[in-house]
């Protein structure tokens, strides 16, 4: 059984940055991209980041796209602002499931740490 944990959530300042992690365990096989997604209250859960496997293809949402990075296991977070206020989990898919900008291929999600922006 594969399980996902994140860590890293914090409450901090607009302007400021955030590192989050996300720790893999279990028994898993071949290549698995990693996703980043985030759920704010009364909103659907959102892919924000995503990594292939290998490392050369990586995908951002407009939103946080300039502010944030993905790499490896690790979503630096710069610039933070209120609206990044929210749950923000890690997911893996085996790289054969397609493209790693597709949210629903992700069959393996943690469940999440808390990220709040004050203004």
């Amino acid at each position: 059984q594969i399980q996902l944990t994140e860590s890293g959530g914090d409450l901090v300042q607009a302007g400021d940055s955030l590192t989050l992690s996300c720790a893999v365990s279990g028994r898993t096989s071949g290549n698995y991209d990693m996703g980043w997604f985030r759920q704010a209250p009364g909103e659907e859960r959102q892919l924000i980041a995503a990594i292939s496997w290998d490392g050369k293809s990586t995908y951002y949402q407009d939103s946080v796209k300039g502010r944030f990075t993905i790499s490896s296991v690790y979503l630096q977070m710069n610039n933070l602002k209120p609206e990044d206020t929210a749950v923000y989990s890690c997911g893996i898919k085996p790289d054969y499931r397609g493209d790693i900008y597709k949210a629903s291929l992700y069959n393996y999600v943690g469940q999440g740490t808390q990220v709040v922006v004050s203004s």
